[in-house]
This record gives C-alpha cells, structure tokens and sequence, in this order.
C-alpha cells in the first residue's frame, strides 16, 4: 500500500484525537522554540507556524463538525423511536 492510499485503513475517533493532539503539541513546540531565540527566526519559520496553525484550526473543526453530525444522528434515531 502506498502512503497516499487509505485504503484498508481504520478510522476512529480516539486515533484522529491523538493525531490532533500530537499536532497540535508540535505547534506548541515550535512556537516556543520561535520564542526562546527570536533573534535567530527568519520569515520562513513563521510561516510555516502559520500554516501549522491553520492545519490545527481545521483539525479541530472538523473533529467539531464530526461531533456535532455524531450528535444530530444521535437525536434523531433517539427522537424516531416508537414506543413498544
């Protein structure tokens, strides 16, 4: 399988949760590295913290979105059940 191919992979809510929060901790990391040496950044660093965070702030949407569709389909088979 090649790495661009997802096919036969397995999704589910608690890997895409740790995925988002490595990445999000490596966003954490490179921003105080950016921190503790400003001196030595370059406009090339902060814009790939940029993009990193753009990356984090859709992950996090989409988990958002992800939960809030979960939910509705939740309400909805609990509000479509008929009594016994």
């Amino acid at each position: 399988m090649s790495s661009g191919d997802l096919s036969g992979t397995n999704l589910n809510f608690n890997s895409l949760i740790k995925v988002y929060s490595k990445v999000q901790s490596d966003l954490v990391s490179m921003v105080k590295k950016l921190a503790d040496s400003p001196s030595g950044t370059n406009p090339g660093k902060f814009l790939l913290i940029q993009f990193r965070m753009s990356q984090v702030t859709q992950m996090g949407e989409s988990i958002s979105n992800l939960i809030s569709q979960v939910n509705s389909l939740v309400n909805a088979a609990v509000r479509n059940q008929r009594p016994q």
